[in-house]
C-alpha cells in the first residue's frame, strides 16, 4: 500500500506503520464480506464473534491488573488511567489516532473517495469504525443513499428552530435539537415493549443510522436560521455522498470546500472513549439512555472551550495576533517576539494536548490539504509561520510538555478560507463529524452489554488515609 507523503516542514515525522486488524481472530477475511452493501447484516455476523471472543477473554483473563492509580490521577482528570473498552479507534502517545488499527495517512489511500477527488469520504470511515474492515466503493455509496433516505428533520425539531433567536450560541441549538429528536427513537420504544437484550444493537444501530443521516440538515438548518436569514436548505439529493449534500445544503458550491468537508468530517470523527464527547456519550448511554439523549450529552460536552471550542477560540487568536501590530512583512524576529509578548498574558491556543506527545496527525493533513489548495493565504501562512517557532518557545518557556500543535490549530483557517467566516458555528461542524465514533461505539457498547458505568470515588481525607499519608 503506497501512503501519501506528508508535508511535515522537517518536524516530528510521524512513523508509517502497517495497519493491524482488529478482528484477526474470529472474523472473515476482509473480501467475504465485499458483496455485501448492509452494515446491519455485517454486524449481525460479526457481533456473535465478537461476543464469544470477549467472553472467552473474561474468563480467562478478567482478574488481570492491566495499570495503576495514582493519586495525581486521581486529581489530574484520570488521564492515563486504563478504564475503558473502545473498538472504534486508539491513541498512542507518540504515533496519533488509529481508527480500527489505519493511520489518517492510510486511511486518506485506501478508503473510497468521490469521483474525481482525492480526499476520503466519511462513510467509508462510518463503515470502517462500524465493522472493522476496509469498505469498497459500492459499500460507500450504499451507506450515502441510505442516509439520505433517512434524512428528514422531524417537524417540530425544524419548528423549534425556527423559533429561536439568532443569538443563541449554535452548539446550544444543535445539542436541543439531537435532544429533541429523542422522540423518534426506535431502541427507547424497543425497551418500552420488553426487547431482548440481545437486540438492543440493533436499534442502537438504527437510531445511530437516523441521527447521522439527519446531523447535517440539523447543522444546516441552524447555520441558515444564525447566518443566512433563514433561508431553506433545500432537499437531500440521494445521488449525492453525505459530505456534498451538507455542503450543498449550507450554501457552498465551491467543490473543494466539500472536499474539505469530506476530510474534516472524517478526521474528527473519532479520538477514542476518553475525550469528553466521546466519554460523556458513552457514560450516558450506559444508563440505557437512546442515541439521541446520550449523544446530545456529548454535544455540550464539546461545546466546552477545552474541547470542541478550541477550534473557535484559536481563529479568534490569530485574528487578534494579528492586529496586534505584527507587520504583513513580519520577519521570524518579530514573530518570536509577538508570540512572546502574548504568552505574558495568555496561552497560545491550539498548541498541545492530553495525550499526544507528537504534532497531532490531524493536523498534519491540514496543513497538507491547504499547502496543496491555499498555499498563499496570508492567514495560513502565519499559522505555518507559528508551527516553526511556538514549539521551540514554548519548550524553552517551560509552558507545556507538549509544544506541537493539534487539530484546533489549523481547521479554523481552512474554514474561513473558503467563506465560512462564523467561527461560533465551527464546532457544530465538529459535532457532525464526531457522531461518527461515538455511535459507532454505543453499537458495541450495546453488543458487548457493557453496564452503567460507575468508578469509585474518594475524598481528599480518604485518599490520605488510603496512602497512609500524615
Amino acid at each position: 500500500m503506497a501512503l501519501r507523503k506528508i508535508v511535515l516542514g522537517g518536524l516530528n515525522p510521524i512513523k508509517k506503520v502497517a495497519p493491524r486488524a482488529l478482528f484477526s481472530t474470529t472474523a472473515r477475511t476482509q473480501n467475504d464480506y465485499s458483496n455485501e452493501t448492509d452494515m446491519k447484516v455485517i454486524l449481525a455476523d460479526l457481533i456473535p464473534k465478537e461476543q464469544a471472543r470477549v467472553k472467552e477473554f473474561r474468563s480467562k483473563h478478567g482478574g488481570d491488573v492491566i495499570g495503576q492509580v495514582t493519586v495525581d490521577m486521581a486529581y489530574g482528570g484520570m488521564r492515563g488511567i486504563k478504564g475503558m473498552v473502545t473498538e472504534t479507534s486508539v491513541l498512542d502517545v507518540e504515533e496519533g489516532i488509529r481508527f480500527r488499527g489505519y493511520t489518517i495517512p492510510e486511511c486518506q489511500d485506501v478508503l473510497p473517495k468521490a469521483a474525481g477527488g482525492e480526499e476520503p469520504l466519511p462513510e467509508g470511515l462510518l463503515f470502517l469504525l462500524l465493522t472493522g474492515h476496509l469498505p469498497n466503493k459500492a459499500q460507500v455509496t450504499a451507506i450515502s443513499k441510505e442516509l439520505a433516505s433517512r434524512s428528514a428533520i422531524p417537524t417540530h425539531v425544524q419548528e423549534i428552530l425556527s423559533r429561536v433567536p439568532a443569538y443563541v450560541h449554535p452548539m446550544i441549538q444543535f445539542s436541543t435539537a439531537i435532544s429533541l429528536c429523542a422522540t423518534e427513537s426506535q431502541f427507547a420504544k424497543a425497551y418500552s415493549n420488553g426487547a431482548p437484550k440481545s437486540s438492543y444493537w440493533e436499534h442502537t444501530y438504527e437510531d445511530g443510522m437516523n441521527l447521522l443521516a439527519k446531523l447535517p440538515s440539523i447543522a444546516a438548518t441552524i447555520y441558515r436560521n444564525c447566518y443566512r436569514d433563514h433561508t431553506s436548505i433545500g432537499s437531500v439529493d440521494a445521488d449525492k455522498d453525505w459530505s456534498a449534500n451538507f455542503t450543498a445544503m449550507l450554501g457552498y458550491e465551491d467543490p473543494m470546500f466539500t472536499e474539505l468537508m469530506r476530510l474534516y468530517l472524517t478526521i474528527h470523527s473519532d479520538h477514542e472513549g476518553g475525550n469528553v464527547s466521546a466519554h460523556t456519550c458513552h457514560l450516558v448511554g450506559s444508563a440505557l439512555s437512546d442515541p439521541y439523549l446520550s449523544y446530545s450529552a456529548g454535544m455540550n460536552g464539546l461545546a466546552g472551550p477545552l474541547h470542541g471550542l478550541a477550534n473557535q477560540e484559536v481563529l479568534e487568536w490569530l485574528k487578534k495576533f494579528k492586529e496586534a501590530g505584527l507587520p504583513d512583512d513580519y520577519t521570524t524576529d518579530q514573530l518570536k517576539e509577538a508570540v512572546v509578548e502574548s504568552l505574558k498574558t495568555g496561552v497560545v491556543p491550539g498548541y498541545g494536548h492530553a495525550v499526544l506527545r507528537k504534532t497531532d496527525p490531524r493536523y498534519q493533513c491540514q496543513r497538507e490539504f491547504a499547502l496543496k489548495h491555499l498555499p498563499k493565504d496570508p492567514m495560513f501562512k502565519l499559522v505555518s509561520d507559528l508551527y516553526q517557532v511556538v514549539p521551540d518557545i514554548l519548550l524553552a518557556a517551560g509552558k507545556a510538555k507538549n509544544p506541537w500543535p493539534n487539530v484546533d490549530a489549523h481547521s479554523g483557517v481552512l474554514l474561513q478560507y473558503y467563506g465560512m467566516t462564523e467561527s461560533n458555528y465551527y464546532t457544530v461542524l465538529f459535532g457532525v463529524s464526531r457522531a461518527l465514533g461515538c455511535l459507532s461505539s454505543l453499537v458495541w457498547d450495546r453488543a458487548f452489554g457493557l453496564p452503567i458505568e460507575r468508578p469509585k470515588s474518594m475524598s481528599t481525607d480518604g485518599l490520605i488515609k488510603l496512602v497512609g499519608a500524615k
